[in-house]
């Protein structure tokens, strides 16, 4: 930790150009096309959210159907009769989601999809309170929301991220990773979360246009990451059939 700390410290002038640098030349992608809630498929009821940031939302994808919320929802479809809503903002942070829960109808969900992280990396947020906001929004959506399972969503390799100059992305993967292994800590310690990750190179083949954003390739290898737990989670879809 030590000298990732340290090597830190001497190399952030370089990486605070950089960061300028890379908001500057951005591509500003738009968000996908679509309905953010809606009802697919047939048969036992299961009560689907969504939350997140940009990736949550899709962007880096046209429609909503190539992105996480659609390529899961087709999935399921042929399983159940699939309730969903998306409630994700480019840019959000752990902290933000904590505040959308006060404005949200207190309804039942069977599977909440979580993804925060990269925003709390980029924008500096401490590793202490990215937890603590963690642990908050796990508790309000098993409390308020009686979410069944929550699958929190690991941070994807930022260390690969082609947009990103070296040594930022150096920087940005190493403190990535250092987050998640936080995280899955976290998760490990919850009887109702899962976590979630996908193995995968990222590069400009599977990357959206901008090269920071996941193409379509990205979303359903993630959707396919969490339809695969929730299929082998009996009791989870005994229940939902219970409630049909």
């Amino acid at each position: 930790m030590f000298v990732n700390l340290l090597s830190h410290t001497l190399l952030l002038p370089v990486l605070l150009v950089q960061a300028i640098y890379v908001r500057m030349r951005v591509l500003e992608l738009p968000e996908p096309a679509g309905p953010r809630s809606g009802i697919v498929g047939q048969g036992r009821r299961l009560r689907l959210l969504v939350i997140g940031d940009s990736s949550a939302l899709g962007v880096g994808v046209k429609t909503q159907q190539e992105a996480i919320l659609g390529q899961l929802t087709s999935r399921l479809a042929p399983l159940a009769r699939v309730e969903y809503d998306l409630v994700a903002v480019v840019g959000a942070r752990s902290v933000d989601a904590v505040s959308w829960l006060d404005d949200l109808p207190h309804r039942q969900y069977d599977v909440v999809v979580t993804a925060f992280g990269v925003n709390d990396v980029t924008k500096a947020t401490p590793l202490r309170r990215f937890l603590a906001h963690q642990t908050t929004l796990i508790d309000r959506l098993s409390g308020e929301f009686d979410a069944k399972r929550l699958y929190i969503s690991g941070l994807p390799p930022m260390g690969q991220f082609p947009l990103l100059p070296q040594p930022l992305r150096w920087a940005m993967g190493r403190r990535a990773a250092w987050f998640e292994a936080h995280l899955r800590g976290l998760i490990d310690r919850r009887d109702a979360a899962r976590f979630v990750t996908i193995d995968m190179g990222l590069d400009d083949t599977n990357m959206s246009a901008d090269g920071f954003h996941p193409g379509p390739a990205v979303y359903a290898a993630w959707a396919s990451a969490v339809y695969a737990q929730i299929v082998a989670d009996t009791a989870l879809l005994d229940a939902a059939a219970d409630s049909a």
